[in-house]
């Protein structure tokens, strides 16, 4: 009797794992479908490479499971860091897999002003540990900028207060590149621009800012969190360009503070850093100018006086020509006499040269020239028998070489008509296997051309079909009532009238077309070609 009860069907519903699973999914998800939850962020290793986030959220007392989807990832305006106490906003859920609950969170905050402060902080000595805060790395600010360009709200009182002070100070060229100075994407938009106004090359289009303000109003903590924001900080410590940051009211502190190389209390204040005062500068130009004309009138007076006195210490024209022209009135003194002089002892030299000439020293003079004379022809006659006979024993070697020269040129002429010989023999075997593997291939190309030609298919009963202008004629609409066509067979070609077209032709019953095999001769009477 037990066992009849036991096997006997019950009223429970039979759920199956799956329908089981969904049905608790919905159940938690309706129950709570939007909380907030407060707790420690724990096990956050980053985004997944799915671009998914995976972590727990947790007190002293228990452990709950969350996530935060990619697109949802993207937006958020403070991303989660491992022992960040935060309030998480979502959704409850279950996951069917491992049979457990998490949170999908949709937005998440630091929990209070406190925790705020505590990020801030530990992002601080991380980014001061990686040594972008040293004063080593800071640029000195140009005192004269020709282009500033500032990052900031286009719309803010911010940016007017710059360009007026700007303008009362020194007007210089100001680029604006509009950013949002609040909410989820400022840090983003603020490090693209100081990344862009980077990028900028000199001499482009869009010229290249001198000095970058980045400049936003007061506001709360919150407020001001876009600059505290990593990717901020790094782009402005990594900056070519000297940048000033001007981030809310002066006892405001951000991140971009620290990393900037300088920072100013207000915007105002990073204005007035950013370009001197014109009119002070016309002042100190005029007073440097009035100072450099007075020390060059100075100087010239000094050297004025100098030259004076040097003046003062020169001789005067007439001592300096004094000695020289009394050394010239006694040189004309003297000159007549020594012209005297000077005649007289050429007179005596001559006289003792004629005096050594007479006509026995002119014919000893000549007898001793003649015996020179013939001394030298002696000497002229034996070098020549001497080079006579030089050139008689070469003669006498030259003939006996060339007298060798026919029976060597005999030899080789014997040699080269021996080996033209073989070459010639060799060419002519080689020409005749050369012919040879011509006349092969060109008949290979014969045969497949044969086999390729229309030609072969007319020997199987088909005619090809051309029309006066030899053009090839496929189809029966081509041919017109009259029209002379021409016919090739496989043994010659005629010519034919057509007396109508395919669409023109009677026939009392359509004939129905079928495909013959190739090996088959066509049947006489098959009708028209077309």
């Amino acid at each position: 009797m037990s066992s009849l009860l036991d096997d006997s069907p019950t009223n429970a519903a039979e759920f199956t794992v799956s329908e089981l699973s969904g049905s608790i999914r919905r159940t938690v998800e309706d129950a709570f479908g939007n909380v907030r939850v407060r707790g420690e962020i724990s096990g956050y290793r980053g985004p997944h490479s799915s671009g998914h986030a995976y972590f727990s959220l947790k007190d002293d007392r228990a452990r709950i499971e969350a996530v935060i989807w990619k697109g949802v990832f993207s937006r958020l305006k403070h991303r989660p860091e491992e022992g960040l106490e935060v309030i998480a906003t979502g959704k409850i859920t279950t996951y069917a897999g491992s049979s457990k609950y998490q949170i999908v969170i949709e937005s998440i905050e630091p929990a209070g002003a406190g925790a705020l402060m505590a990020l801030i902080e530990e992002r601080r000595c991380k980014l001061a540990a990686e040594g972008l805060f040293d004063e080593a790395r800071k640029q000195l600010l140009p005192y004269m900028p020709l282009v500033i360009g500032v990052v900031t709200s286009p719309t803010g009182a911010v940016i007017r207060d710059i360009l007026h002070r700007i303008e009362d100070r020194f007007p210089v060229h100001v680029i604006v590149w509009p950013v949002r100075v609040q909410g989820d994407t400022s840090g983003n938009e603020v490090a693209n621009a100081i990344t862009g106004f980077n990028a900028l090359a000199p001499g482009g289009r869009i010229k290249r800012p001198d000095l970058i303000i980045v400049a936003r109003g007061g506001g709360s903590l919150e407020d001001l969190w876009g600059f505290n924001d990593e990717a901020v900080v790094r782009a402005a410590a990594e900056s070519d360009i000297p940048l000033i940051s001007a981030v809310g009211h002066e006892t405001d502190w951000t991140l971009i503070d620290h990393a900037s190389d300088r920072r100013a209390p207000t915007p105002t204040g990073a204005a007035e850093m950013a370009v001197p005062v014109k009119a002070d500068l016309e002042a100190h130009l005029a007073g440097l100018a009035a100072r450099l004309k007075s020390a060059q009138s100075r100087m010239l007076d000094r050297r004025r006086e100098a030259v004076r006195g040097l003046t003062r210490a020169l001789p005067t024209l007439d001592s300096v020509l004094a000695l020289p022209r009394q050394r010239l009135d006694r040189s004309g003194q003297g000159l007549g006499q020594a012209l005297q002089l000077n005649t007289a002892n050429r007179r005596r030299g001559f006289e003792r040269q004629a005096a050594r000439i007479t006509p026995i020293a002119l014919v000893s003079a000549i007898r001793e020239k003649r015996q020179v004379l013939r001394d030298r022809a002696t000497r002229a006659d034996r070098s020549l028998e001497r080079r006579v006979e030089v050139l008689r024993t070469g003669l006498e070697r030259h003939a006996l070489v060339l007298s060798a020269v026919p029976r060597r040129i005999t030899e080789t002429q014997t040699h080269a008509r021996e080996r033209l010989t073989g070459l010639g023999r060799r060419g002519e075997t080689a020409l005749t296997q050369l012919i040879g593997q011509h006349k092969r291939a060109l008949g290979a190309q014969a045969r497949m051309l044969k086999s390729l030609s229309y030609q072969s298919v007319l020997g199987r009963g088909y005619a090809v079909v051309r029309n006066q202008d030899r053009k090839l004629l496929s189809r029966a609409e081509q041919v017109q009532s009259g029209e002379m066509i021409g016919v090739e067979f496989a043994d010659g070609e005629v010519s034919a009238l057509v007396n109508g077209t395919g669409a023109e032709a009677p026939s009392s019953k359509p004939k129905k077309q079928t495909r013959t095999k190739a090996n088959k001769t066509p049947e006489p009477g098959q009708g028209s070609l077309f």
